[in-house]
């Protein structure tokens, strides 16, 4: 047996990347990270604009379930490093974390920078190589991985393993630009086409409101569509409407707007308020008031709320019908927002493609992780722990594909 280290390549800087190459190097592996961008971790701080939102502390069967249909299949990685895990990692990195309101785990730095400086400088402690502005081409005709440099130049170079962590297609302008595919494709592996996933949705607003309310929130509303109803913040935009609520349903919503080329989301402006109750303060008399006045009063709508309740046409003059029309206000959807600003991706390599260690089929020592396989998920850390979580079952696997690359 050779005492020769294991040497793997992974393939992106990004969360899954990253994570897999730790795990790789801690175990005693040489490990070189490839990445197509001047630095690493470009998407990483682009969410931590947001204030890096790492995971969330629901129950784990709530947790899981906002996988919808790949939930099964990523069940057993998210259990292996669950929220805990990424909780601890990061705070092992000395970046401790709170639980906000709505659950979701945060940094206290609120932000990306800080950890991942000291995730790169724990990285290079364990002697991972991280070479940046390499394009992967493939592989070439003897099989070796292919990468242009800046400069032009194609180097080549020959690991044990391979980790594919190339990320989806969504802000392709910080990496992930899905160029990847078409060399999967035609290699056999069955590659889904890539959709916006989490993403804001066309709204043909009338010319008054879009000028007037754009970049407005809808605050404690409730928004349904398909059966299900999700709580949270709307923000009105110039072409339509986004947001984490909006997020929740992105799934659903954009199937139905590309099934039918439209779909009808009904707003509950005053989740907390019973219809009856509502109706009846909307019985008051307006004694000379502007309906907006007299909806900012009675029923404690602002407002970018109170017109938003026109532009699905004239308000009812009934009371109950008003009521009703705040409870429900319909907004139509015709379209939804490129890949370009998405916050991510749905499609990639199909789940299909790949054995339970997350081993590419027909292809020998390579595996994928991370966003470029076909599972999406609601922001709200269920990105990021995915992400992670699936970085770290590749490399596991590659580690018990070759025992004795084990200190």
């Amino acid at each position: 047996m050779s005492d020769r280290p294991l040497s793997v390549a992974v393939i992106g800087a990004g969360p899954a990347g990253l994570i897999a190459a730790e795990i790789l190097a801690a175990a005693g592996a040489r490990v070189t990270v490839f990445e197509r961008m001047p630095t690493p971790g470009r998407k990483l701080l682009m969410a931590g604009r947001g204030g890096l939102n790492l995971t969330h502390s629901e129950p784990f069967e709530a947790f899981v379930g906002r996988y919808g249909p790949a939930a099964e299949r990523l069940r057993p990685m998210l259990e292996a490093f669950a929220p805990a895990d990424l909780v601890a990692w990061a705070e092992g990195l000395g970046q401790s974390t709170f639980v906000g309101s709505s659950g979701r785990v945060f940094p206290k730095a609120l932000k990306a920078s800080p950890l991942l400086r000291a995730w790169l400088a724990r990285l290079a402690g364990l002697g991972v190589e991280i070479r940046t502005r390499r394009e992967w081409l493939g592989w070439d005709a003897d099989g070796a991985l292919s990468f242009r440099t800046e400069t032009g130049e194609v180097e080549t170079v020959r690991p044990d393993a391979t980790i594919l962590a190339l990320g989806g297609a969504s802000w392709p302008g910080l990496g992930s630009n899905g160029a990847w595919a078409p060399m999967l494709a035609a290699r056999g592996v069955a590659v889904a086409p890539f959709r916006p996933a989490n993403s804001g949705f066309d709204v043909a607003w009338s010319p008054m409101f879009r000028d007037r309310f754009a970049g407005e929130p809808l605050k404690n509303v409730a928004l349904s569509f398909g059966g299900r109803t999700v709580k949270g913040e709307a923000m009105l935009a110039r072409y339509g409407i986004e947001g984490g609520a909006i997020y929740a349903l992105s799934s659903t919503l954009r199937d139905a707007v590309e099934r039918d080329g439209r779909a009808v989301l009904e707003i509950d402006l005053r989740p907390d308020l019973p219809l009856d109750r509502l109706a009846a303060q909307l019985a008051r008399p307006r004694a000379g008031q502007s309906m907006s006045n007299f909806l900012r009063k009675a029923a404690h709508l602002s407002p970018a709320a109170a017109n938003l309740l026109r532009e699905a046409g004239e308000l009812p003059a009934d009371p109950s019908e008003l009521a009703r029309r705040i409870k429900a206000a319909p907004v139509v959807l015709t379209g939804v927002q490129g890949l370009d600003r998405a916050i991510s991706s749905a499609g990639g390599v199909d789940l299909s493609a790949v054995d339970e260690d997350l081993a590419v089929r027909g292809l020998a020592n390579v595996y994928a992780a991370g966003e470029m396989l076909d599972w999406e998920a609601p922001t709200g850390g269920y990105l990021l722990q995915a992400s992670f979580a699936t970085g770290v079952w590749a490399a596991q696997a590659v580690l018990n594909q070759h025992p004795s690359s084990r200190p």
